[in-house]
């Protein structure tokens, strides 16, 4: 693809990509912000660096694509809702968005992207992974696309965020609260369609989805482990290694992530804005 205001320099074979010669922090062009969105659309996940971004200039970054999410269980910065500070002190042992994902799933309409700002990163260790749905879905047999095409699964935030989960109870610093609004369940698709590609994607994830909709979860239990583990192969995805200054921007719609805790001892800390999605899946 050929840009005009950037250059875009692709990382892995599935998916990623670099971009170079824009300043975050300033008001941008439409010509430039458009090609941001075409480079996004293209690879899925886009990284920038050397980017010094106040929480003002973050969040009006974020809505040049779309009103942006207020967490309903992670609450965000007391001057700053829509920011979430994705934090991980020295004497925590676990860390958020620590398995294979897609934001906010649970939600009617799920958020179009996600841009992630490292404020302060380990000295080794502390990558996240992506995977590209896409993939995920057309290296199905045929067989698997027909079956696949007419079912729905259920997302729910329950055993994260539900009163009775365990995650972050353990006084980890994130201000995470466990309430009864997160035992409500959504269906969508287990296959979604792009609206903006027109490519379809595979549209479970381990983190939200728990059962095929008229399915129990023990039903459900062998084909959704065997897609959890399909969605993630090694050749589906990119790994990125974060800088002081570096921004990462996901399309929820195609893409999972997966925060690495291999950092115990060192502190990481992290600003996130998530777009919200405009329509129900």
């Amino acid at each position: 693809m050929h840009y005009e205001t950037i250059t875009v320099r692709r990382i892995a074979g599935a998916l990623g990509a670099e971009i170079e010669g824009v300043d975050l922090s300033r008001v941008l062009a439409e010509e430039t912000l458009g090609e941001i969105r075409r480079a996004l659309l293209d690879h899925q996940v886009i990284f920038f660096h050397d980017q010094h971004l106040t929480p003002e200039q973050h969040i009006a970054f974020g809505r040049r694509f779309g009103a942006l999410n207020i967490h309903d269980f992670v609450a965000g910065m007391a001057e700053y809702p829509e920011i979430i500070e994705v934090r991980k002190e020295p004497e925590d042992r676990v860390n958020f968005g620590g398995d294979w994902h897609t934001d906010v799933s649970y939600l009617e309409c799920p958020a179009l992207g996600s841009i992630l700002y490292a404020k302060e990163v380990p000295a080794y260790g502390g990558d996240t992974l992506f995977a590209s749905q896409y993939m995920a879905y057309e290296t199905l047999s045929d067989g698997m696309k027909r079956m696949l095409g007419g079912l729905r699964a259920v997302h729910t935030a329950s055993h994260i965020y539900g009163r009775r989960a365990g995650y972050f109870r353990d006084g980890g610093s994130m201000r995470v609260s466990h309430r009864a609004e997160a035992e409500s369940e959504t269906v969508h698709p287990v296959v979604r369609t792009h609206p903006e590609t027109g490519r379809k994607a595979l549209y479970v994830n381990r983190g939200f989805t728990v059962r095929f909709d008229g399915m129990t979860a023990e039903e459900s239990a062998p084909l959704l482990s065997y897609l959890f583990e399909h969605a993630v192969r090694p050749e589906f995805t990119c790994r990125f290694r974060w800088e002081n200054g570096s921004i990462a921007f996901w399309d929820n719609r195609c893409v999972q992530h997966y925060a690495l805790n291999d950092y115990h001892g060192q502190r990481r800390l992290m600003h996130r804005v998530t777009i919200n999605g405009d329509r129900p899946v």
